[in-house]
């Protein structure tokens, strides 16, 4: 908990939270202050869980990582979704499948990324061009990795799952986040975004690169570069040309996405990037 404003700060006339709370937490022990109706309502856990204040919940999972990326001066983000189980390259021969173990070479595509976009962030005082991951293992791990070699901070922005996990060490811990709402983390993944990057991945990278080609394909997100590293993988699993032929998408929608193999070639792609056609 932080200090609460002196009594004299002209921005606070009326009495703080923060001085109530301590109070509060002093009161006498009777049966009338341990009931759940004395709490305070910003301090009762169990009525800020209830149904009825979702609404809230959902409000305060926006503000909080908004208002400490603010605080840290983070102005713009450089996306990297990708898959949780595609491991590094020392790691491949403990990999669940051969192509997985094949896929290890984008572990360090992803680690040369994260570092060469974070040079570049070190250059702009680390506000602009932060990495920005789920904060997880696999590509998530790698781009974290990338941006603290480099020396730079990065994002992680994890969510709660059925089963235990952690962010990855690399994340920057004050920018390591963790939420609840897979709406409200998808909608941080692109408020900032200044590039968007996708790595092989399963279902979690497929629900993040189309949720986000559906809003610059709808224009409710101005485009971005929109960068696929691994043009075999990714024309393998999905048919882009028989959806423009079905007439499903329009043949314009496959100029959205730009394939990649190398780390340098996604900073040329970035470079060459049309900002004023969008």
């Amino acid at each position: 908990m932080t200090s609460p404003p002196p009594d004299d700060d002209a921005r606070h006339t009326l009495r703080h939270s923060e001085q109530d709370a301590i109070v509060a937490a002093r009161d006498p022990d009777t049966p009338q202050t341990r009931a759940p109706s004395y709490r305070l309502a910003f301090m009762d856990t169990e009525f800020l869980l209830r149904e009825e204040l979702r609404p809230v919940r959902l409000q305060l999972e926006l503000l909080k990582p908004q208002m400490v990326m603010d605080e840290r001066g983070v102005v713009s983000t450089v996306v990297m979704f990708g898959g949780a189980r595609i491991p590094a390259p020392q790691d491949a021969g403990r990999a669940r499948t051969p192509t997985l173990a094949a896929l290890s070479s984008y572990y360090a595509e992803a680690e040369r990324f994260a570092r060469l976009i974070t040079e570049r962030s070190i250059a702009c005082y680390g506000r602009e061009w932060v990495i920005c991951t789920g904060g997880g293992p696999g590509v998530m791990e790698a781009g974290n990795k990338g941006a603290h070699d480099a020396g730079g901070q990065s994002i992680g922005l994890g969510i709660v799952l059925p089963h235990e996990q952690a962010p990855n060490l690399y994340v920057t811990p004050d920018l390591a986040f963790n939420f609840h709402y897979f709406a409200i983390r998808k909608m941080h993944f692109l408020m900032r975004a200044r590039a968007i990057t996708v790595f092989p991945g399963g279902f979690g990278t497929l629900d993040e690169m189309f949720e986000a080609l559906t809003l610059i394909q709808t224009g409710r997100m101005r485009p971005v570069p929109f960068l696929l590293f691994g043009t075999e993988f990714w024309n393998r699993i999905i048919d882009w040309q028989a959806l423009a032929d079905a007439g499903t998408i329009s043949p314009e929608d496959l100029a959205l996405m730009t394939f990649v193999d190398t780390a340098d070639q996604a900073m040329a792609a970035i470079d060459a990037f049309d900002h004023g056609a969008g």
